[in-house]
């Protein structure tokens, strides 16, 4: 059972405090309380876990704190929709809004590997009105003699370089927890430049460890990669976890399954789940068209399958890219065939703008009188 709070409902307030020590008393029921923080104002939502089937519906939402009373299924119980339409769905971080209707595209290098090429970069970024990008410190490989990254020794220069081109979130995967602690420290001492976005790769969905410390931890979002082997159903489950330790900034990304009938792309692209993930939770869904194709290649009409491919998930409806460029892809460190050049971000991004107003026109269709 959930319970939805009186929106800014104070903690010390004697309406908590009654609610609580009512809930307190139930035989067999584990209480849970997260703070969704909106951009202008704070809901809290307490999760009744255990045997809650005997509740009184009403009983519970006669109490003083009490806005509403939502039954919940067995399944994402946290970030799950619930049939509830007024559920949020959203949330801010560092002057960036997140939710399953915008759009934001992070573009940028897979792996940083020097200062040049990184300030390229954002270079163009900023001369194209983008305040978003992805760069990669720590990289797992498949190879274990494969570049893995500079890891913490670049994050100083890559934070100064980002606040210099006014890049309000970096989405940067992590392996360790221990990487969080990193980035914390080289973002204290370059003075807080930019924000971090922590990403989960698909080799580490079910790396429950490390999923359970970055839900435990509430300054950085986390982007989480739909495993590339595994049912939609596990993934999310995985996301669940972030969100019972406490983090529900959340982000869930598609970015192609593992299977011999993808190719010759690099993965069989699974932009056919965006709708679905929605339906069923309230996270943001991003798509990664650069790993899920894998190739730059150009069609006879000129366009590369990477454009093609993101089209596909816009026009569904996605709510983030996350796009490989690179100054030269011949000296990338890490996927450089997939990596598109900073002279095709214009392009990129109109083609970008005019499948979200196709998107939106769409959804017109089906939303406006019914």
């Amino acid at each position: 059972m959930l319970l939805i709070l009186h929106p800014d409902t104070a903690r010390d307030s004697e309406a908590y405090r009654e609610t609580m020590n009512f809930l307190d008393q139930l035989s067999n029921v584990e209480v849970r309380v997260h703070d969704v923080l909106g951009s202008q104002q704070t809901l809290t939502e307490v999760y009744l876990i255990g045997d809650t089937k005997a509740l009184d519906a009403g009983e519970i939402e006669a109490l003083p704190a009490v806005e509403r009373v939502i039954r919940i299924s067995d399944d994402f119980r946290v970030l799950g929709r619930h049939s509830d339409a007024e559920r949020q769905t959203g949330f801010d971080y560092n002057g960036i809004h997140f939710d399953q209707d915008n759009l934001n595209v992070f573009a940028g290098l897979c792996a940083v590997d020097n200062p040049t090429h990184v300030e390229e970069m954002l270079r163009a970024l900023k001369d194209n009105g983008q305040q978003c990008t992805r760069m990669g410190a720590y990289k797992p490989r498949t190879n274990p003699y494969s570049f893995q990254g500079h890891g913490a020794d670049c994050l100083p220069w890559v934070f100064e370089l980002a606040g210099r081109y006014d890049i309000r979130v970096v989405a940067m995967e992590v392996t360790h927890e221990n990487h969080v602690q990193e980035i914390e420290q080289a973002l204290e001492q370059t003075g807080h430049p930019t924000g971090v976005m922590l990403q989960v790769g698909t080799r580490n969905t079910q790396n429950f460890e490390l999923l359970k410390a970055l839900g435990r931890q509430s300054t950085f979002p986390v982007l989480l990669k739909r495993g590339f082997g595994i049912t939609l159903n596990e993934s999310l489950n995985a996301a669940e976890y972030l969100a019972t330790e406490g983090n529900t900034n959340v982000i869930f990304c598609l970015r192609g399954m593992k299977t011999e009938a993808g190719n010759p792309h690099r993965n069989l692209v699974d932009f056919a789940h965006i709708p679905v993930v929605k339906r069923l939770t309230r996270m943001p869904v991003c798509i990664d068209p650069s790993h899920s194709v894998g190739v730059r290649d150009r069609a006879p009409d000129g366009m590369s399958d990477i454009v093609h491919a993101t089209a596909q998930g816009v026009i569904a409806g996605a709510n983030m890219i996350l796009a490989d460029f690179h100054p030269n892809p011949e000296k990338a460190l890490v996927d450089g065939p997939q990596a598109m050049l900073p002279r095709d971000l214009p392009r990129f991004l109109k083609d970008v703008e005019l499948c979200h107003e196709t998107y939106r026109k769409r959804r017109a269709l089906y939303t406006d009188n019914g």
